[in-house]
């Protein structure tokens, strides 16, 4: 047995006894690349992340705070409104992991324009052209989101795309930890220089993960050529008007936003108790990455199992911990506690990785073959219009105060968790 299947299989738990043993090298050697490559784009992931590190650079280089409340809804909503576009472009290609290596090369390249705003511009002008590359970046990301969980769908079987997701996101924690460690230590000394090079860095990532899945050996696909009659806008929508489980998916994740949007209003509420350097920012990006370490394979061993039921769990989760945090930051005895916030920060973040493995998971599960991409990009569209929409109700209510917006997205989460218990179980069960 070649020492790559003896490590994959290691790292990844299956039942592989309908495989032959030509088919198991094939997936194992497809599977560690995927693994890697997406280590290596979750690492810059934690550079260029609109949550921590850009807030705290823009602020540091002096662009205005109407930049820095574009930088989440940007980012997330750019990088899934033009999937359902982009899905007729794939289906008409025999091979879709090129999508993925074009979407990367784009990442590369705005991320490393970001490093020169930052290293070269201050004021409106580095925050304008930083939200601009950040578009790009969103842009080029939505084909990664789009091909990518097309190509873990066709090169691994059901029982182990989970545990990849799930392994890739723990990786990238370690990494995230590295840095949170790094600034916390340094954070008093922390140029703007620095952070420069880290976003570099990440560019460089994004490169390296280019030559790792390109070596992907990607089965062909079959062809699907542009059907005559409505657009993928009236696509889009029969979809989700008559595929009612894949509706109630959309809705159930729409829905379960409470682990995504909650945590930059507790980093704003304790930035009102505490520093604001950038060594303050080390405790939030250590939280981080430590839910990604800490949760990332086994709860894609979970959704591998059950990606049902770990969205629903996760979903409770979060709402629990964002109505706790608030009884506690209204208590007089914890108000303003050190701890409180990266506590918080870091259940939400384990939360939120859970939501993020299992919907992943749940989606390429769900699907079949050419269904699969046509799944991802109406779902992922359709969030980023949700995203949108609960944004701006939420940065509406924010201001009311931090706590008007947590307390409607802990709602929102429990109605999400009623949706996700009425979804159709679809993973194998045997994880």
């Amino acid at each position: 047995m070649p020492a790559s299947l003896r490590l994959y299989q290691r790292l990844v738990r299956a039942d592989r006894s309908d495989q032959e043993p030509d088919e198991q090298r094939l997936v194992g050697r497809n599977g560690l690349r995927y693994l890697l490559a997406h280590v290596l784009q979750a690492t810059g992931d934690q550079v260029v992340n609109t949550k921590t590190v850009l807030p705290w650079a823009l602020s540091a280089i002096g662009a205005p705070a109407a930049t820095l409340a574009l930088l989440v809804p940007v980012r997330e909503s750019g990088s899934m409104l033009p999937q359902a576009a982009f899905s007729p472009v794939l289906q008409g290609s025999r091979f879709r992991s090129r999508y993925w290596l074009w979407g990367s090369v784009g990442q590369a390249v705005a991320t490393a324009g970001m490093a020169f705003a930052v290293a070269t511009l201050s004021g409106w002008v580095a925050g304008v052209a930083t939200v601009l590359l950040l578009a790009v970046f969103a842009l080029a990301r939505s084909l990664n989101s789009l091909a990518g969980k097309d190509v873990l769908g066709r090169i691994t079987p059901k029982g182990e795309r989970g545990q990849i997701s799930g392994i890739s996101t723990m990786l990238s924690g370690l990494v995230a930890v590295t840095l949170g460690l790094a600034l916390r230590v340094l954070g008093g000394d922390v140029s703007v220089a620095v952070i420069a090079w880290l976003l570099g860095a990440a560019a460089l990532a994004w490169v390296a993960a280019v030559a790792v899945f390109a070596g992907i050996r990607e089965p062909e696909a079959e062809v699907v050529p542009p059907e005559e009659g409505p657009g993928w806008v009236r696509e889009s929508w029969e979809l989700l008007r008559y595929d009612a489980p894949f509706r109630r998916f959309v809705m159930a994740r729409g829905l379960l936003l409470v682990s995504a949007l909650s945590p930059p209003f507790v980093v704003a509420l304790a930035a009102q108790e505490g520093e604001s350097s950038l060594r303050g920012l080390g405790p939030f990006v250590i939280a981080q990455g430590l839910a990604a370490l800490i949760g990332g394979r086994w709860f894609g061993r979970r959704a591998d199992a059950s990606s049902q039921r770990l969205l629903t769990r996760a979903g409770a989760a979060a709402s629990a911990v964002v109505l706790l945090f608030l009884g506690l930051h209204l208590l007089p005895t914890t108000q303003g506690a050190w701890w409180l916030y990266p506590v918080t920060f870091l259940l939400l973040s384990l939360a939120h990785t859970a939501v993020r493995v299992g919907r992943k998971t749940y989606v390429v599960d769900m699907a079949e073959d050419d269904q699969r991409t046509r799944y991802v990009a109406v779902s992922n569209t359709a969030m980023g219009v949700l995203l949108l929409v609960v944004g701006a109700v939420s940065a509406g209510l924010a201001v009311l105060g931090p706590v008007a917006a947590l307390v409607f997205l802990a709602v929102l989460g429990l109605a999400g968790v009623l949706v996700s218990r009425s979804l159709p179980e679809v993973s194998k069960g045997t994880a």
